[in-house]
């Protein structure tokens, strides 16, 4: 059984990690959680999970309106053609379902099958907000503490530059 918000904000409480956390309706895409973004302050999340032709799981954590180039990516992590898990991989696998991924779901990955990459841009917050494993409520943590959350649910982040390079414009 996946574990329930009021697990991860208890983990949360026994690590030492303090949050804060807001109530909302359901929001399941970036344009939807605009409003959100303008009465919750710190950098704002989309989360993409993941996964190559080998099988790997990923979880890439960048801000909420960057421009993540996949293709780039990839090369730069050596990771073979990758494509979106299915909606049952990520519910096994984080326990979540689609409009509710989130880092805070690595507290189900228990045999640390995910590899979490988080967008360079997004750790110059110095808040962070993410739905605790549901999207109908947003939780901010300090950007250290996340990546303390991380290591405690036995991952080492690798923190990469997401962005898409700007296209040169037409001459």
């Amino acid at each position: 059984m996946p574990a329930t918000r009021q697990d991860l904000l208890a983990r949360l409480a026994e690590l030492q990690i303090p949050v804060t956390t807001v109530d909302h309706p359901a929001v399941f895409t970036v344009a939807e959680s605009a409003q959100l973004h303008r009465d919750i302050t710190g950098g704002h999340s989309k989360n993409l999970f993941l996964q190559d032709k080998k099988g790997r799981l990923y979880l890439v954590v960048a801000l909420a309106d960057t421009r993540v180039d996949l293709k780039a990516l990839q090369k730069r992590l050596g990771v073979d053609r990758w494509s979106f898990g299915k909606p049952e991989l990520l519910l096994d696998v984080l326990g979540v379902t689609p409009g509710s991924v989130t880092p805070f779901a690595l507290i189900n990955d228990t045999a640390n099958r995910v590899t979490v990459i988080l967008d360079a841009d997004m750790m110059v917050h110095d808040r962070l907000n993410f739905h605790p494993l549901e999207n109908t409520a947003t939780t901010s943590i300090a950007r250290d503490d996340l990546v303390r959350f991380i290591k405690a649910c036995g991952r080492e982040p690798q923190i990469v530059k997401l962005a898409a390079a700007p296209t040169d414009p037409a001459p």
